[in-house]
């Protein structure tokens, strides 16, 4: 089961503004993330008003998505620096 890996328009502007060599740890962190049959468990559900979310980390980098499973889409909302996501 391949997971199919979208990111938002604001996520991806995250993403082109972060470090290159963070941005090639990313793109291989989420192409083993979209060859697992089921991506949660590489990752942490959020709670309070990040509730349906999850969080995946890499080193002092987050990213936050929504998992769509009947299309089978890891949609990246943010990705960023720790102290930046969740705000």
């Amino acid at each position: 089961m391949i997971w199919k890996i979208k990111f938002t328009q604001h996520a991806e502007k995250q993403f082109s503004k972060l470090d290159k060599n963070i941005q090639k740890k990313i793109l291989a962190y989420l192409k083993e993330m979209a060859s697992k049959s089921n991506p949660r468990s590489k990752g942490k559900a959020l709670s309070h008003n990040m509730k349906g979310l999850w969080r995946f980390r890499f080193g002092d980098y987050r990213m936050v998505c929504q998992l769509i499973d009947k299309e089978l889409i890891v949609l990246v909302l943010k990705v960023g620096h720790r102290k930046n996501i969740y705000h």
